[in-house]
């Protein structure tokens, strides 16, 4: 390809920075970014600019904000562009037809997740959750669908038993951002017919689906599983982060572990704490024993467990009963 691709970008959170700040780095700086509109944030609630937006203002890149992009309007102002390639990450608007339409060499995406897997919202989250050995990304050609496009090129990883959102997010978007790369080196080197952007169809008997995060499902349950439980502590981790109550106070929950996968003949109930120290507090569960590492009270800080304990009387670490 003699003349310079031209590339437009969409993408709103943090996970859209790596890879525009790589296309940018590496010489296909894009033409326009696309993002959702400045949002109130904080408790003054300010409008506040995505990441993305920010990261484009400091590499001098037009910005684009529209609540849509079905009107006719928006459709002529993206053609304007003359996109050789719109590239999609955590955009967060559906894009229309006629939009998926407009550029030369169609629309990519980055998903965080080895599709059909985890289609749809919170795919990071979800992985760990579901306690999956890996996790990983595809870059997309996308359709009319939900992340049901063909996929041009993965990349795997395996997940650690203390895997987060937070430490996997982070290393997903690196991972994303190079094999973007790839994918665009290949468009200018070798054109369409690259091996390396011969998309290969998902199946769809394999799919499943992420759905988006609540804050009510973050609440711990103490009948479930303690391997279960311990697997969403991560999974929340960031955000929204699990939770219980201790005398109607709510108490989020940054770091367990599962020290017995059983429990004693005795069988507590479930949200009884069987023990406390420097090491950490037990909590019963429905099947196995939760140990409580770094808990944040509310109104407070996250701490250690030495520190939450030094704050409190024992009986005011019980939890709460289920319900109440």
């Amino acid at each position: 390809m003699s003349d310079p691709i031209r590339i437009v970008f969409a993408g709103t959170p943090a996970f859209a920075v790596p890879p525009l700040k790589t296309l940018s780095d590496h010489g296909f700086k894009p033409v326009a970014v696309y993002t959702q509109p400045d949002r109130p944030a904080g408790r003054g609630k300010k409008l506040k600019a995505s990441e993305v937006k920010e990261m484009a203002l400091t590499l001098d890149i037009p910005v684009i904000q529209r609540v849509s992009l079905n009107s006719s309007e928006a459709q002529n102002e993206l053609k304007a562009l003359l996109p050789d390639l719109l590239v999609v990450v955590a955009y967060g608007l559906i894009l229309p037809p006629e939009v998926l339409a407009l550029p030369t060499f169609g629309c990519w995406n980055i998903h965080a997740s080895l599709l059909p897997r985890w289609r749809g919202a919170a795919p990071i989250q979800r992985a760990i959750e579901a306690g999956d050995p890996e996790s990983g990304v595809c870059i997309m050609k996308m359709d009319e669908g939900l992340d049901t496009g063909p996929i041009m090129l993965e990349s795997r990883t395996p997940l650690s038993a203390m895997e987060t959102s937070a430490s996997l997010h982070n290393r997903l978007a690196e991972m994303g951002a190079q094999c973007l790369l790839q994918c665009v080196l290949a468009q200018v080197e070798q054109g369409p017919d690259s091996p390396l952007l011969t998309a290969s169809p998902q199946s769809a008997d394999l799919a499943s689906y992420a759905k988006k995060l609540t804050k009510a499902e973050a609440r711990i349950s103490w009948d479930e599983k303690a391997r279960v439980i311990e697997r969403r502590v991560r999974a929340f981790n960031p955000w929204p982060l699990c939770w219980f109550t201790i005398n109607k106070d709510r108490v989020r929950v940054w770091k367990s572990i599962v020290v017995n996968e059983s429990l004693p003949t005795t069988r507590p109930s479930p949200g009884r704490v069987i023990k406390c120290s420097p090491e950490g507090i037990d909590i019963a569960t429905g099947d196995g024993i939760l140990r409580m590492l770094e808990l944040q009270p509310a109104g407070g800080r996250r701490m250690n467990i030495s520190d939450f304990l030094n704050s409190r009387s024992m009986p005011e670490i019980l939890p709460d009963e289920p319900g109440s």
